[in-house]
């Protein structure tokens, strides 16, 4: 009761979000079921889904703490439906499908969301790093939030790397006993050591071992995506990663057809258009692909943009050493493709070509999407030395790793295609699915990091005359779709090679703009959600948060 108490806010609908506006809003999302289907678990395992559940709704609760934590206090004080939903979507009080507008709350929107002190910006930071180099590697590390220290301590402001681990540690304690809990339940060694090592990991922020037993996981039946892995949220330095989970259950089926495309990842990679310096061998790597049905998904996973597949972890050491897994959530791509893709196709696209679009196609390209995640340079070299691209890039990195999986992914399939290993017939349905997703990711707008690189993208097809608009629709010409994504994947590639932050800001800055012909075609879709609202058969947060 005590926390509820000290919770209590007035809810504020901002003068710039009117009810109307947050009814348009709500109906761009369309309510999905995903219900937890149990058949084929044993009792045991059906306790351990429980416990993995419990951990990621305190992962969910440190998202917000990360993201948004008035937010948050308006999520479990309001008594208004639609706005706690609003508030589920975005994750937030500020809406990504118009450019992180507020609509709840008094506390403005802040590029560095509670990762980082207001107002702090990454010019403040690189001056303060070039005064105090000491502390360097604990600001840019990733697991680390900053705060400035003490007013009452004596000199100048001094800023705090605060490690993850201290700063949300009675969720972590809490979700690690759930995990070790978890573990006990399960008749898989292998999963059970991985998620010991995990709860270990969240309680000293090194996720080396059990990311490394993650990826060396064979065909679990039940599965766990569990860290802080992205950077989405941080829009100052770009590093900063944010807390997420999916609870994961096997699609035997479907992961049996995922077979042809491991095999040829090293082919790939070699057959890049960057310098072979810049291309580190894939052969020997595992490259695990699982076809996953997730009953129930926390933190970044959960809201925004609702991810149908994942290439983790992200550590390039992990990279360069096992390569990386890919998982594919069967029910939120299905979901996708028969409520937004293909309706989507409909009205914007030629009527042949979206008749050519199609679920396996999009499959495809979201396949080859991920296991791009994984290919090309793991370091920048900048200045003759290693750097992590993530850093060297900075903000803009999130929508260029997302531009750079997108186009080496198609460039991958046009690979496949010509050397026999996928049928010639089916190019033109993988081109015309690819720039289906397209238009489902554009209407996000350039405020998430996949609506930034799909726009970028468009624009850059557009201009190439690869997809072009005519009589009210548009076109993809086949022929030119093969060379302008080479050209595109080589620019690309090449920014991540020299760590060349200026230059991709220049390029996103160039190309990542609506064009008012498309802005007017969109706006002519008519009922055509923008993405799915997930629906669990589970509660969001924990139970006893009101304790706590």
């Amino acid at each position: 009761m005590r926390l509820l108490l000290a919770l209590a806010v007035i809810t504020v609908l901002t003068a710039s979000e009117t009810a109307s506006e947050m009814d348009a809003t709500l109906a761009e999302w369309q309510p999905v079921k995903m219900p937890y289907d149990s058949t084929g678990l044993t009792v045991k395992q059906r306790q351990m889904v429980e416990e993995l559940v419990r951990a990621s709704q305190d992962l969910e609760l440190i998202y917000w703490k990360q993201s948004d934590p008035e937010g948050l206090r308006i999520l479990l004080t309001t008594k208004d439906a639609k706005l706690k939903r609003m508030l589920m979507i975005n994750g937030s009080r500020f809406d990504l499908l118009h450019e992180n507008k507020q609509f709840a709350g008094n506390e403005p929107f802040r590029p560095g969301r509670q990762i980082y002190p207001a107002k702090l910006t990454r010019e403040d930071i690189e001056a303060y790093v070039a005064k105090h180099p000491d502390q360097k590697a604990a600001i840019y590390n990733p697991l680390t939030v900053l705060r400035w220290s003490d007013s009452n301590e004596p000199g100048p402001k001094k800023l705090r790397a605060i490690p993850y681990h201290l700063e949300y540690q009675w969720q972590l304690g809490r979700a690690a006993g759930s995990l070790r809990r978890a573990a006990d339940l399960s008749d898989d060694a292998a999963f059970a050591n991985f998620l010991r090592l995990r709860a270990a990991a969240l309680l000293d922020d090194d996720y080396y071992k059990s990311d490394s037993a993650w990826v060396d996981l064979k065909n679990p039946r039940i599965d766990l995506i569990f860290a802080p892995y992205e950077t989405y949220l941080d829009d100052v330095l770009g590093v900063k990663a944010s807390w997420g989970a999916a609870v994961l259950i096997r699609n035997e089926a479907e992961s049996a057809k995922l077979a042809i495309y491991e095999k040829y990842v090293p082919d790939i990679q070699n057959a890049l258009p960057v310098a072979a310096a810049d291309k580190p061998s894939k052969a020997g790597q595992a490259t695990p692909l699982e076809v996953m049905d997730s009953p129930f998904r926390a933190g970044d996973l959960r809201h925004g943009y609702q991810a149908v597949a994942d290439n983790l972890p992200n550590d390039p050491r992990i990279h360069a050493e096992k390569g990386t897994k890919k998982i594919f959530f069967k029910n939120f791509m299905d979901a996708r493709v028969n409520s937004v893709i293909l309706p989507l196709a409909k009205q914007l696209m030629r009527a042949d070509q979206a008749q050519s679009a199609s679920g396996e196609g999009y499959l495809a390209a979201v396949v080859l999407h991920e296991i791009s995640h994984g290919l090309g340079p793991s370091y920048a070299t900048v200045g003759g030395h290693q750097q992590d691209i993530r850093a060297a890039i900075g903000p803009v990195y999130a929508a260029l790793e997302e531009a750079k999986a997108d186009v080496v992914g198609m460039f991958g399939l046009h690979w496949l295609i010509d050397h026999g290993a996928l049928p010639s017939r089916r190019e033109e349905e993988y081109y015309a699915s690819y720039v289906a997703g397209v238009f489902r990711t554009v209407r996000y707008g350039t405020a998430e990091a996949h609506g930034r690189a799909e726009m970028m993208e468009f624009n850059y097809l557009n201009e190439k005359k690869a997809v072009e608009y005519a009589s009210g629709r548009y076109a993809i010409n086949y022929e030119l779709m093969p060379v302008v994504i080479a050209a595109l994947a080589k620019e690309l590639l090449e920014m991540e090679a020299t760590g060349d932050g200026k230059r991709a800001a220049a390029w996103f800055a160039k190309f990542d703009t609506m064009p008012a012909e498309l802005t007017a075609a969109i706006k002519n879709v008519k009922g055509v959600p923008v993405d799915i609202d997930p629906i669990s058969d589970w509660p969001e947060l924990p139970r006893d948060l009101a304790q706590r």
